[in-house]
């Protein structure tokens, strides 16, 4: 972006306290991350964005919007009072996404919307100018700053839209006003906020809420919870999945170690992924729906699938001491997750004395049906095809209980998040080079300090 702070302050209906010519080049709210010509946004949460202006005008704020009334104001930059800082930055993001006027594609889903963003975005790079949301971005702070953060000439704005209560799609959707919305799925991520799928089914919808009236609505056609709730919508409507009635359904399927091939109904055009699963076709095939909303042709849209770079920590392997390959999945977790990753995870091939080894950390978030969630992922597991299973956390414990008739006790490991040292050390005595090893569990139990031990 590229303003001066008059037309940001009369953007804001307010005016500006200092050199209103000030021209500013970028957006942030950690003064960490302010460069030259930034604007700082400071926010208040756990702790109060006021207290870090020093550190950014050291970084080269050249000004920042300010709540009323808060002390201290700074005098040697330029300032937009306001009444709330971050509402007032997300009225700048509605400002300047009319401005650039980019197509919207926004996204959401319980499972896979990472995968989805980055494989859209992909897909559309190769004919247009695409500015999408980095790493996960996905919440009324990141949404607003995905925004201010593309260039002017971009033509195809990718969104992830992430939410964890009711309401919060509703206000992204009335941000953005997208001219495609796209579903991955429905699972039970956040389902302690909810209560059951239906009402997670009911937030996610809200990301049609202000879906346009000419624009698509592209949702997983496997999910009942969807169909439902699509019909009540006018505008025009795309699925995708492994059902004939799809629109775009699977019709072959492979998945290897490093990549999985498909075709689908329509097209004799033979895909591939560089990812493994199911789940990860499912999200491959709504990207080639949405490339086919914007006239790419298949061709074109599985050069793009076939070279595209996942965000770090889906399904990601790395190598380990021993030689072995680690599939790490350790961003988040739920239980549709954990099943898929699972899936796929058994049907990588390992060599004839190497083994599967699956650690798995707690799913969080799951509320009063947390002990149920993990127990019912015994019916996953199968000592013929995951032979070590290392279980970590104490809703873990529920699913350790769960596999006592399945596996025998020396292929079946419990830690509390108190023995991680232990866990780790049993780990690297226990594997071998020709082993691989899955790291699936939600972010808040830092299997990520597993996986940097084990590497």
């Amino acid at each position: 972006m590229k303003m001066q702070m008059a037309e940001i302050a009369k953007a804001l209906n307010t005016t500006c306290e200092g050199d209103n010519q000030t021209v500013i080049t970028s957006v942030a709210f950690d003064s960490r991350k302010i460069t030259d010509g930034g604007l700082f946004v400071p926010l208040e949460g756990e702790r109060d964005g006021h207290e870090f202006i020093a550190s950014a005008i050291n970084n080269g704020a050249s000004a920042t919007l300010w709540k009323k009334g808060h002390p201290n104001k700074p005098e040697d930059i330029a300032v937009i009072e306001v009444d709330d800082p971050l509402a007032a930055m997300q009225e700048l993001a509605r400002y300047y996404l009319r401005k650039v006027n980019p197509t919207v594609v926004g996204i959401t889903g319980s499972n896979g919307k990472t995968t989805t963003k980055d494989m859209i975005a992909a897909v559309l790079s190769k004919r247009f100018n695409v500015h999408k949301t980095q790493a996960n971005f996905n919440n009324e702070i990141g949404v607003p700053m995905t925004i201010l953060e593309m260039k002017p000439n971009t033509e195809i704005l990718v969104l992830e839209m992430g939410m964890d209560r009711p309401g919060q799609l509703h206000h992204l959707s009335e941000l953005t006003h997208p001219d495609v919305a796209v579903i991955t799925m429905i699972g039970e991520a956040h389902i302690e906020f909810f209560g059951s799928r239906d009402k997670i089914a009911d937030a996610k919808m809200e990301i049609t809420d202000f879906l346009r009236e000419d624009g698509e609505f592209i949702f997983n056609g496997d999910e009942p919870l969807l169909q439902e709730r699509a019909e009540k919508l006018d505008q025009a409507k795309a699925t995708f999945g492994f059902r004939d009635e799809d629109t775009v359904h699977a019709t072959g399927f492979k998945s290897y170690m490093h990549h999985a091939t498909f075709t689908v109904n329509d097209s004799e055009q033979k895909f591939s992924i560089p990812m493994i699963g199911k789940h990860n076709v499912s999200n491959a095939m709504a990207a080639i729906s949405v490339g086919r909303h914007f006239g790419e042709s298949d061709e074109e849209i599985a050069s793009s699938l076939s070279n595209f770079t996942p965000t770090a920590n889906r399904m990601e392997w790395e190598k380990g001491d021993a030689g072995e390959s680690i599939m790490s999945d350790i961003y988040n977790s739920n239980p549709t997750a954990v099943r898929a990753v699972l899936t796929s995870f058994g049907q990588v091939e390992v060599k004839d004395t190497g083994r599967r080894i699956a650690v798995l950390g707690d799913m969080l978030e799951l509320g009063k049906n947390s002990p149920e969630l993990h127990a019912g992922l015994e019916d996953t597991l199968d000592p013929q095809i995951i032979n070590e299973v290392y279980l970590y956390g104490s809703e873990m414990k529920n699913l350790y209980d769960a596999l006592q008739d399945k596996y025998e006790p020396e292929h079946l490991h419990y830690y509390t998040q108190e023995q991680t040292d232990r866990m780790i050390d049993d780990l690297k005595n226990d594997i071998k080079s020709d082993d691989i090893v899955v790291l699936k569990g939600s972010h808040g139990m830092h299997l990520e300090n597993v996986l940097a031990r084990l590497r």
